[in-house]
């Protein structure tokens, strides 16, 4: 998406899209090691002056892209995140059930990852 720049903020957990040096959505997410690495995004926002010019999506992309560059699964907790990857299924492999409990795991027993 021209004029949208992504970038991954790892120590905090998340994704930020900026258009023209403002901050105009993001992704949260947290990493897990186990059973197999992966990025498990829990929330996904975007500023209400900026709905509607797919930076969501852009988001999601990247999320997507960034994974398999690092060579880890995606575990997607967050609902848009989840439809996201129902429609883009070539970008989007399916996390394991092994995967996606482990992550399901996590947010249970630390509820600040969420």
């Amino acid at each position: 998406m021209g004029g949208v720049e992504v970038r991954d903020d790892r120590a905090r957990g998340v994704l930020e899209a900026f258009e023209g040096g403002e901050l105009v959505g993001h992704i949260v997410y947290f990493t897990l090691d186990a059973p197999e690495a992966a990025l498990v995004p829990v929330h996904t926002e975007v500023a209400s002056a900026h709905e509607g010019k797919g930076i969501a999506g852009s988001l999601a992309t990247e999320l997507y892209a960034l994974a398999a560059r690092e060579g880890v699964a995606v575990a997607p907790l967050c609902p848009y995140v989840v439809k996201w990857a129902e429609r883009h299924p070539e970008q989007a492999p399916v996390a394991s059930e092994e995967l996606m409990r482990a992550a399901l795991d996590k947010v249970r027993k630390d509820p600040s990852t969420w």
